[in-house]
């Protein structure tokens, strides 16, 4: 069993997986806590999706694809083209939504969306974003 869980944690998509799924529910759990606090939805929301952007960033970088690069001239790049992606993904999204509203509940299109920029993500991030160069 130890062995089986030390192959799965070294594999870069368990990692990713882990994280994504983290955060969904560190995001679940923050607007719930600051409804309660008396925020209102778009605030519970907003203040979500960034925590939730920053803790993905981070641990993805350092734990999903163990890139362990913080000079800014790797860091800066990053952060812009990972905030591309997220524009994107929003963009298509919204796209896929209003294509798909009138054949799909929103759940099911915001969950295809989900799956499907994950796998594109997952992709970019590691062959694009967080691919450390092989030192030879």
């Amino acid at each position: 069993m130890h062995q089986k869980y030390r192959e799965l944690s070294g594999s870069p998509l368990v990692r990713y997986v882990l994280v994504g799924g983290s955060a969904y529910v560190i995001e679940l759990i923050i607007i719930v806590v600051a409804q309660k606090q008396g925020a209102n939805s778009i605030f519970a929301v907003a203040l979500s999706f960034w925590v939730g952007l920053i803790y993905t960033f981070v641990l993805q970088k350092f734990f999903s694809f163990r890139d362990k690069r913080t000079h800014h001239k790797v860091l800066l790049p990053q952060i812009l083209t990972v905030v591309a992606l997220v524009a994107f993904n929003f963009s298509f999204t919204i796209f896929l939504t209003a294509l798909l509203q009138h054949v799909l509940p929103v759940v099911v299109t915001r969950t295809i969306a989900v799956g499907i920029t994950t796998m594109w993500n997952f992709y970019l991030y590691r062959t694009r974003v967080f691919n450390t160069p092989v030192v030879d």
